[in-house]
This record gives C-alpha cells, sequence and structure tokens, in this order.
C-alpha cells in the first residue's frame, strides 16, 4: 500500500490583495507559509501551526484553494486561503525574510509550485482546485535561475 506524506500551506493576502511569502534560510527562494503534517493533525490545524512557526502570525482559515500531488514524491499539499488575525512578523529557524508583495512583484526565485498555488488563489475558483504538479524541484529551479 502506497505511503504519502501531506503537507499545509497558506496564501496570506492582505487588504491591499498583496500575496505574503517568506524568503527560506536554506535555499535563495521565496515560498508561502507552512510545512508537514505532524502524525495526529489535520492539515488545517499544521496549516495554522506552520504559519506562526514560520512568520509569528497567527491565521484563520477562510477556504481550501486545492489539492496538490507533487509529481516528483508521494506528497498532497493541501493550500488554504488565510486571513490575518494577530501576531506580528518575525524572522525564524525557517524565514530569514517575510514580505508582502503585488501578484506582478512576485520576486524571480519564487518556488514554481507556490506560483501556481497562488495563481489558483487569486482566480478565486468557486471550487476547490485538485492538481498533479509537474513543476521542476526546487533545487533544479535555482540551478536555472
Amino acid at each position: 500500500m502506497p505511503k504519502f506524506a501531506i503537507g499545509a500551506y497558506a496564501v496570506i493576502l492582505d487588504k491591499k490583495d498583496r500575496i505574503l511569502l517568506s524568503h527560506r534560510r536554506d535555499l535563495d527562494l521565496w515560498n508561502l507559509p507552512g510545512g508537514h503534517v505532524e502524525d495526529g493533525e489535520l492539515p488545517t490545524e499544521a496549516v495554522i501551526r506552520e504559519t506562526r512557526e514560520e512568520t509569528g502570525l497567527n491565521i484563520k482559515i477562510k477556504s481550501t484553494i486545492g489539492i496538490y500531488k507533487k509529481s516528483q514524491i508521494n506528497r498532497f499539499d493541501f493550500v488554504f486561503l488565510g486571513k490575518k488575525k494577530g501576531g506580528k512578523l518575525k524572522k525564524t529557524k525557517a524565514a530569514d525574510k517575510h514580505r508582502f508583495f503585488k501578484y506582478k512583484n512576485i520576486p524571480k526565485n519564487t518556488l514554481p509550485k507556490h506560483l501556481e498555488r497562488i495563481q489558483d488563489a487569486i482566480r478565486e475558483h468557486e471550487k476547490i482546485v485538485f492538481s498533479k504538479q509537474r513543476k521542476i524541484s526546487a533545487r533544479k529551479f535555482l540551478k536555472r535561475l
């Protein structure tokens, strides 16, 4: 029987509809806040925890954007639209900076898979997106920049 890892990520918009991205410490990449779902945890619980750990923000889940299957590995990522309900942005073990970007100003070194998820979020689908993502890995993407 196949085993899958599960991740949970948040697309967080500010009042000006700018998207929150975090700059990773381990690679020169921007990405959505989120990460691994721990044993016994729901994806909604994980994205709230991961966002707090990675950014310092407390969020409320507004809706589910989509469920994405990474083609290179056995992993499903749940992506949610989140709204800030407290906390302050701060540097963490995972991210050395955070910034809200207008969509047209998103950095070139943003993970392509996360960019696809952002596009799905701003299209405001009425239905949840189910997608098999075939974008390249983060390390291969960096080599192309």
